[in-house]
């Protein structure tokens, strides 16, 4: 058994966190081939039920601004998508509870550590952005977004503060989440879409080429 497939079964039956409100059922999408990673916080209660990751409005969204369709996003040798916490961690007063950090810990090293052929990473939410870029939770998220070209091409030192263990030079890509409630937030930052997206489909079409 090769160690992506060892790997996959691993987490797909990871029962750590037995008390979820709807119970452990991790959703990830991973393939040691991949060359774009997407990573976020953690499934929502709709993609929970699917049992796809970014089944959903947000899922809809985000694919617009990457630039591709559906077989492409799902294809896992195109495709990785590692979120902070793999299971629906349940509601919250203002939306969705953030991820376990047991996750994190137990499982993110040994998948990252696996995509070896890795350029992009698109990054959203603040626990993804801690982990990979070492961002602190208080920053904001708009100059973050803002200044995107400063994330291109990083290496290995210069992620020091970050605790992602990817170990070659990649592009990151700090964004929203794709979700309708940031609606507002997208009408108030016209650049986002001027600006960002275009070399966002850019370096995703690059990739995949």
């Amino acid at each position: 058994m090769s160690t992506q497939q060892r790997l996959t079964d691993e987490v797909s039956a990871c029962r750590i966190c037995t008390d979820l409100p709807l119970g452990p059922k991790p959703i990830f999408q991973f393939g040691d081939e991949a060359k774009i990673l997407i990573a976020g916080q953690a499934p929502g209660q709709i993609t929970h039920q699917r049992r796809r990751p970014f089944d959903d409005a947000s899922g809809v969204r985000l694919r617009d601004w990457l630039g591709v369709d559906e077989d492409t996003f799902y294809e896992a040798k195109q495709f990785a998508i590692l979120p902070m916490g793999f299971c629906y961690p349940g509601k919250g007063k203002s939306g969705d509870l953030p991820p376990r950090p047991i996750c994190a810990k137990t499982w993110q090293h040994q998948l990252l550590a696996q995509l070896k052929h890795l350029e992009l990473v698109v990054v959203m939410g603040q626990y993804a952005l801690q982990w990979h870029l070492g961002v602190k939770k208080s920053q904001p998220i708009t100059p973050l977004v803002k200044n995107w070209s400063k994330y291109q091409q990083i290496d290995v030192k210069s992620r020091q503060n970050a605790n992602n263990g990817i170990e070659q030079p990649v592009s990151y890509f700090p964004l929203p989440h794709p979700s309708p409630r940031n609606n507002i937030w997208l009408k108030k930052n016209p650049w986002f879409e001027k600006d960002l997206l275009p070399q966002l489909k850019h370096s995703v079409a690059k990739a995949l080429l």
